[in-house]
């Protein structure tokens, strides 16, 4: 009887990954300007002005 005798591990695989397939990039490819409101265009000026921040660096 050791120490950790009780502290076995019962899941498959406790630092599973997300698989690959089921990760998404982000970009919304969907986006329809005409159905839009000032909130998803406000939204995507964000987004846009964030992309180019990041890009500087």
């Amino acid at each position: 009887m050791g120490r950790d005798e009780h502290k076995k591990n019962t899941t498959r695989n406790p630092l599973a990954q997300t698989p690959k397939m089921e990760k998404t990039d982000g970009i919304d490819v969907e986006f329809s300007n005409e159905f839009a409101d000032t909130d998803d265009l406000e939204a995507k000026e964000r987004s846009e002005r964030a992309d180019k921040r990041a890009k500087k660096r």
